[in-house]
């Protein structure tokens, strides 16, 4: 078979000899978009010098490293959210982004601020999920020194150096919850809240939402103080159990933060007729939470489009690298998913 030649490349990529002839040489300015099309044809055909043409891309585009703060690495949800957050930068297509993903197993706001600390001074920019302390708030400071933008992803903070937030809109998803828990019960009942922490901007603003809806809308129902499950599911288990034992006019529950599979265990060992009647309402989107709207356990999840966020989130990163440093905090929502044991 004949090996394609530069002619053959270049009515392939639809541009001029000449226009490969630069991209190969390296010697004159190409745009960035029209090096793509020629990269991308000579995959295609496979020419011989790829190679090169993907160096001179590289040489010719914008690079970056951005990194990415995550929590507890044995969670599905976080392993498939760092997953998500490189396969989006992979898909950058003008410009050269190397993922950097981290986890945090030890959530202690002095460990969160040193690892944030740490990965913030080897990225142009970083990402992170945790909770609002004024000592991850003095690290986002000390980055933002450094010329390294921190976006606080899925939940904020309330640190003033932070350069962007990039998430849901957490007031219309807790009131989407009650929404949901008000709508299919009709008889007086008790609503649980159960959330990872009060450090949580997210998941405090869902929990204050809820009880709004209720206040205005279904003033039958009583919302519990809010039970956090300090993210384990040993806890969220045992406090679901509990309720379920002792709770006869348990209607609804609401569990925005981790401990989804111990709610899920908890209500699997319950007799069928006890369970039926609770609306289960999470904020997870992972194989766990698939499962138990598969089984019927749980009425909705309401969750991020990870693709959509995380693509989101990357060129949040990349503008706000980009720019000087800024006394505004860019603020970047996407519509959650609504996810139910009939459209799974």
């Amino acid at each position: 078979m004949t090996r394609p030649t530069i002619a053959d490349l270049a009515k392939a990529a639809g541009v001029s000899v000449s226009t490969v002839n630069r991209v190969l040489s390296g010697k004159a300015l190409v745009k960035g978009t029209t090096m793509q099309r020629v990269q991308s044809a000579a995959e295609e055909i496979g020419f011989y010098g790829l190679g090169a043409i993907e160096t001179r891309l590289r040489e010719a585009t914008p690079n970056y490293r951005m990194g990415f703060l995550l929590q507890q690495s044995n969670r599905e949800l976080y392993q498939l959210i760092g997953k998500e957050a490189a396969a989006a930068c992979r898909r950058r297509r003008d410009e050269v982004v190397d993922p950097l993903v981290d986890f945090v197993d030890l959530l202690t706001p002095e460990n969160i601020a040193g690892r944030l600390l740490a990965l913030g001074k080897e990225c142009d920019a970083v990402a992170v999920i945790a909770g609002d302390h004024p000592v991850i708030a003095h690290a986002i400071h000390e980055l933002r020194g450094l010329g390294k933008p921190v976006v606080s992803y899925i939940t904020d903070q309330s640190a003033p150096d932070r350069a962007a937030y990039v998430g849901a809109d957490n007031w219309k998803l807790g009131r989407t919850a009650a929404w949901f828990i008000a709508q299919m019960t009709h008889e007086p009942g008790r609503v649980a809240v159960f959330i990872g922490n009060h450090r949580y901007q997210c998941q405090d603003v869902a929990d204050a939402s809820l009880r709004s809806y209720i206040r205005e809308h279904a003033p039958h129902l009583t919302v519990d103080d809010s039970r956090p499950t300090h993210e384990e599911s040993g806890e969220a288990y045992r406090m679901v159990k509990e309720l379920l034992e002792t709770a006869d006019d348990l209607a609804g529950i609401l569990i925005v933060g981790g401990g989804i599979s111990g709610v899920l265990q908890a209500l699997r060992q319950a007799p069928e007729e006890r369970r039926k009647g609770v609306r289960v309402i999470c904020r997870d989107t992972g194989p766990e939470t698939r499962k138990g709207l598969s089984e019927g356990l749980i009425t909705a999840a309401l969750c991020h489009p990870l693709g959509a966020i995380s693509d989101l989130l990357v060129e949040t990163m990349i503008e706000v690298a980009q720019q000087e440093v800024s006394n505004a905090t860019l603020q970047r929502t996407l519509p959650f998913d609504i996810v139910t044991p009939e459209n799974i």
